[in-house]
């Protein structure tokens, strides 16, 4: 509570400092801290304990107190620094009229205020009034040329979290339009109008600002991405001018990176790696281009480049977040069977979009030493703060369970979490899996449509009940009736693919699922589905394939319990 009043009281000076003196001073306590003295010296007693009463309403959630007092104190005082304060407080509190109404008040008082330019500017986009906006933001614009290039340039970010975008392209349109006379319009104009996905007029601009200024690398970049967001014909537009602008300009270095991601899409390797050569030549130690290439690197498999690049992007002092980099050198690590250096690296990945994944991969990794009660310790001990992260975690914790065999005690516990939240979709859907793994197939049915109920949309839990029928062999008109709904929510799902396949092969219709479970495993080679593969192709007496492919399967996967039985059981 100290603290907190502590903020309070800070927040309340910063507002108060420089009010100019009024009639009916406070009279100084000895008890006020000396910055109090100093920022409090002619400040009405009244005003000090309204601003301090708005604050503490801040802090305690009554947002309508808190505007209304700083409403009160603008009308009354009509000084500049509690003017900024009520806009910020109202606008916080998304009473933008009132916003509005205090910003228009201080421009009448200062027309000259940049400051109170710049939070209409904010008002008028937090509120949406883009129509004002327009002669508004022509005025500002205008009234600094020297920054106007680079203000035109900031124009898109202004509105970046705005979703409609064709009203964002109609509002820059117009704004930029004075302002044709210079590419950085027009630039403007190109970027707002690929946020509007209007590409032919995203083009048109991105070349006209490309002939008032030839060599600007920003321009050619973004020609160079609406050009490949077309036709595969387009892409290779875009190579050959990616090219030719660096042939005359080799030091764009955005342009080049982007130029080596083409090569790798066209699979044009060799010439990627020597984009890749020259972008490490001319910046050795650039932490954006050194991580660049070893993203690329890692894309295209070249695990040693990759590997090269990120040790040397950590080592870097100005390289300001390593947790993506040592996470991808875990996985590297791993994949080569280095199994202390991919714990040492992924313990390193302390934040951000990879945090959670690392520590899930430790604990795997942990299990596999033998550590069960350990990797479970890593796991309750992440710093998961959102509920679907908490639950992301509860399921890792289970899977690590489930994998060394502890199959009730993995249910159990979800059972537990399930019992604190029992309308949670993820851990419904984990239960009912490991429900029948525990031959609970009641509960399993249960648990599914319980699921179903509660997200008609989700296809999981769909095919997840009607490959249980099919699986066993039992009720499979509604087996079918299950799979094709899912099938229809998710039409490229690879295990619905698989599950669709396998339903027709337990009805009879070997065509039928030969083609959705060749589909499925042309997506992705998994173990299992090389079963339901190979058991169709030998019932079709295409043996010789069967073998082949269960043969291929096999190496690949040599501990498949389901591959291994598939097998044994058709080639003893």
């Amino acid at each position: 509570m100290k603290s907190t009043r502590r903020i309070v009281f800070l927040a309340a000076l910063s507002v108060l400092s420089g009010i100019p003196a009024h009639a009916g001073q406070a009279e100084a306590s000895p008890e006020k801290s000396p910055a109090f003295e100093v920022q409090d010296e002619g400040v009405p007693g009244q005003v000090v304990f309204e601003v301090l009463l708005a604050e503490v309403a801040l802090q305690r959630g009554s947002l309508e107190l808190a505007v209304q007092t700083y409403e009160n104190l603008v009308l009354r005082t009509r000084d500049q620094k509690i003017m900024e304060r009520a806009i910020e407080v109202a606008g916080y509190a998304r009473r933008f009229d009132i916003a509005l109404e205090t910003v228009r008040l201080w421009l009448d008082i200062d027309p000259t205020s940049q400051r109170a330019q710049k939070m209409l500017t904010s008002v008028l986009i937090m509120s949406n009034r883009l129509d004002e906006l327009a002669p508004h933001l022509i005025r500002t614009l205008k009234s600094n040329k020297e920054a106007l290039p680079g203000n035109l340039l900031g124009l898109n970010r202004m509105f970046a979290r705005n979703p409609d975008r064709p009203a964002v392209f109609r509002l820059i349109e117009t704004v930029c339009r004075p302002f044709f006379g210079l590419a950085e319009a027009h630039y403007a104009v190109a970027l707002a109008a690929t946020g509007a996905r209007m590409g032919e007029r995203a083009m048109r601009e991105a070349r006209t600002a490309l002939e008032l200024r030839p060599e600007w690398e920003a321009a050619a970049l973004l020609q160079s991405q609406i050009q490949m967001q077309e036709s595969q014909e387009s892409r290779k537009e875009a190579i050959d001018f990616m090219a030719n602008f660096l042939e005359g300009n080799p030091d764009a270095q955005q342009l080049r990176l982007l130029f080596a991601r083409a090569l790798i899409g066209e699979r044009r390797y060799a010439d990627a790696r020597r984009e890749f050569d020259r972008l490490l030549q001319d910046s050795p130690d650039n932490p954006e281009i050194v991580y660049a290439v070893a993203m690329l690197a890692f894309q295209f498999n070249d695990k040693a480049l990759a590997e090269a690049q990120l040790r040397h992007f950590v080592a870097l002092d100005n390289a300001l977040d390593r947790n993506a980099a040592y996470y991808y050198l875990g996985q590297i690590a791993e994949e080569d069977k280095r199994i202390d250096e991919a714990m040492s690296f992924y313990a390193q990945v302390v934040s951000g979009e990879h945090y959670l994944t690392a520590r899930t991969w430790r604990a795997r990794l942990l299990v596999g030493q033998g550590k069960v009660d350990e990797a479970r310790e890593l796991l309750r001990n992440s710093t998961a703060d959102k509920p679907e992260e908490r639950v992301r975690m509860t399921i890792a914790e289970a899977a690590l369970l489930r994998e060394e065999g502890r199959l009730q005690e993995a249910f159990d516990f979800l059972e537990q979490k399930l019992a604190e939240n029992p309308e949670q979709t993820d851990l419904l859907y984990e239960s009912a899996l490991m429900a029948e793994r525990l031959d609970k197939l009641d509960l399993m049915e249960t648990r599914l449509r319980n699921l179903i109920e509660l997200r008609p949309d989700n296809p999981q839990a769909y095919n997840a009940l009607g490959y249980s029928y099919a699986d066993r062999n039992q009720r499979l008109p509604e087996a079918r009736q299950l799979i094709e709904k899912a099938l229809e929510l998710a039409p490229d799902d690879v295990a619905i693919l698989d599950s669709m396949g396998w339903v027709l092969y337990r009805q009879g219709d070997l065509p039928g699922a030969l083609s959705y479970l060749e589909r499925s495993y042309g997506k992705h080679e998994d173990p299992e589905i090389a079963a339901h593969l190979g058991e169709v192709l030998w019932v079709m007496e295409r043996q010789e394939d069967a073998r082949r492919l269960l043969s291929d399967a096999q190496q690949k996967f040599p501990s498949n319990a389901v591959l291994s039985a598939t097998i044994r059981r058709l080639i003893p």
